[in-house]
Parts: C-alpha cells; structure tokens; sequence
C-alpha cells in the first residue's frame, strides 16, 4: 500500500486572480485603541467648500448642449425680428410721418425733405421697418434670454431680475420719449432758425433718420443710470458716500460722454443731453442710499454682536425677538403681610 501524504500547514501565497486575497490590515495606535474599547470610529467627511454650503438648483449640461440651445434661440429671435420687420414694414410710412414731425413743425411752410440718390428713400423706410421691428420683438428677444440665462441663476437672482428687467425697459422708453419730445423741439428748431437768408435748410432723409435714430438710442441709454448704479451697489462696488464724493466729475463726464454721444457739435444738444444724466446721477444717488441702507443696518448690528460677544455678556436681543418671561413682582399687600409677625405666636410668646 502507498502511504497517502499528510496535509501540511503551510500557507499559500494568495494567487493574482484569487478572490480570497485580502490585504492584510496595518495597525495603528488609533485602530488599536478603537479596537480596544469596541467602538467604530465615525467616517470623517471632508470639509464642505463655500459653493457647496449655498443652496441651489443648477442643472448641469455639457458646452455643445448650451451652444445648441444657444443657437436655437437665437434663430427664433431672428425670425421673431422677421415677424416684427414684416408687420412694421405695412406701416413705414407712418412711423416715418411720426418720426419726421418734430423737424416738419420747426420748418419754414412748404418745406421738404430731399433724397441724394434714387434708392435712398426706400432703403431709409426698410432701415425704419427693422429698427421697428426690433422694438416690436424685444420682449420675446428678452424672454428667449432669460430662458437661456435662468437655469445658471440662484433663485435670489432670480427673483430680482424681472424687477430690474422691468425698471431697465421703463428707463429707455422713457429716454427716447424725452429725447423725442423734450430734444427734437428744441435742438432742431436751433439748427433750423441758425441759418441765414443766403442758406436754406434742406436735410436729407437718410441723414435726418440716422441723426434721429442715434438721439433717441443715445437718450435710452442714458436714462438707464440708475439702473446702472443700482448693479454696482448690490455687487458692493461702489457705495452711497462714494457716489457723492464723485458728484463733481460725475458732472464733467456727464459733459463730456453727451458730447461723444451726441452727432453734432453743438452745445444746446450737448446741454440738453448732459442735464438729464446730471439729473439721473442724482437719483440714482438715492437708490443707492435705499440699496446701502439695509446693509449699513445689518453690519452695525453684527459690530454690536461682536462686541457684546468679546466683552463677555450675550449679544442685544431684537426688539421683535421674545426672551424669556420674566417673573411676576409680588404684590405690595402679600409682601406687607410677609413681613408682619403671625399674631398667633406673639400672643404665645
């Protein structure tokens, strides 16, 4: 009979592709003391970044997602500014007669316009219809923004942006209405009474739209400074006090932005543009105070609170903030009879 052999003892060194290797474990004095006392040491999470601590709702997408959306918006806004040059373009004798009025009401009787060159005239109504056209789909074109930019914003940003989308729509109508009604009268009854006997004024169509076109863009965009200002104060940029020691070269460069803005070289448009962003600087002097005021408020509170907090006592309470009840004072009669001896035991006494 052969003898069958023994099983011996020896371990095995753990093959490459065998499930059944593990890793021998190193030990550590803080793994022994854990195992010492039978308890399992908590996962320390890493420490969470500043981004991570604000709530927010982003969606994440990838750069050809954002480009093709991007694209898609943009052509629907194109076709919304085809849509509104079509409908505008039916009515571009009347917008032009509109926009005509103010220099045909400070012109000699019988007067004018006149055309240089034979397709002047046509291509000045197809100039007018898109600018129309524009106008008439801006809101569409600023809703196709807002879908776009919306999802990369907090939802405090969120909530103030129809606000300041509205106040900034607001400020340039009113601008070009003021420009159109306020500068045209004035600025284009000066031009026209400046010329002499020997000069008669006889503007061009295509020159006048384009002079006109560049006022009221130029006074919409100046009426936007408070908006503008009200941007830099909630971003801390600039502060109330800030704005009033730059009041003096704000007034310089008042002056001197209406006399890059303005087509013509002459000081009464230049004035008249230079006193409504003067004006606009002042008010928005006082958003900026009304922006400020909460933050101002808020800082000195905190100050308040360190303070309290380094010298050793709580911080004030809000007056709004309930504390804690504080006991009822005894009555005056119940403490009288407190303090009087009981009868009972004088007499015993």
């Amino acid at each position: 009979m052969t003898d069958t052999p023994e099983p011996t003892d020896t371990p095995q060194a753990p093959r490459p592709g065998d499930d059944a290797a593990v890793t021998p474990a190193v030990a550590t004095p803080d793994a022994d003391a854990d195992a010492g006392s039978g308890e399992i040491p908590p996962a320390v999470a890493p420490p969470a970044s500043p981004a991570a601590l604000r709530p927010s709702d982003l969606k994440e997408a990838p750069l050809l997602e954002h480009l093709l959306e991007l694209r898609t918006r943009l052509v629907r806004c194109l076709i919304a500014i085809g849509i509104g040059f079509a409908a505008s373009y039916s009515f571009a004798e009347r917008l032009l007669g509109i926009l005509l009025k103010p220099l045909i009401d400070v012109m000699p009787v019988g007067s004018k316009l006149i055309a240089t060159g034979l397709p002047e005239t046509f291509f000045t109504v197809m100039k007018l219809a898109l600018v129309a056209g524009a106008f008439v789909a801006s809101p569409y074109i600023f809703f196709q923004l807002w879908q776009f930019v919306a999802p990369g914003l907090y939802k405090e940003e969120r909530k103030i942006i129809i606000p300041v989308a509205v106040a900034t729509a607001f400020c340039f109508v009113a601008g070009a209405l003021f420009g159109y009604f306020v500068v045209f009268p004035f600025g284009f009854k000066f031009f026209v009474d400046y010329a002499s006997d020997y000069i008669t004024v006889m503007p061009s169509i295509s020159s006048y739209f384009s002079l006109a076109v560049t006022l009221l863009f130029a006074f919409g965009v100046i009426f936007e400074l408070p908006v503008f200002i009200f941007f830099l104060t909630s971003l801390g940029m600039v502060t109330t006090k800030a704005l009033r020691k730059f009041r003096r070269w704000a007034i310089l460069l008042s002056f001197v932005v209406s006399a890059i803005l303005t087509p013509t070289p002459d000081a009464i448009n230049q004035l008249l543009m230079a006193g409504p962003m003067i004006v606009l600087y002042e008010v928005g002097i006082w958003v900026s105070w009304f922006v400020d005021k909460p933050r101002k408020e808020e800082k000195a509170r905190r100050k308040a609170a360190a303070a309290a907090a380094q010298a050793g006592a709580e911080p004030p309470k809000s007056p709004d903030t309930p504390g804690e009840p504080e006991a009822p004072e005894a009555a005056p009669a119940a403490q009288a009879a407190a303090a009087q001896p009981d009868g009972d035991d004088t007499k015993a006494s």
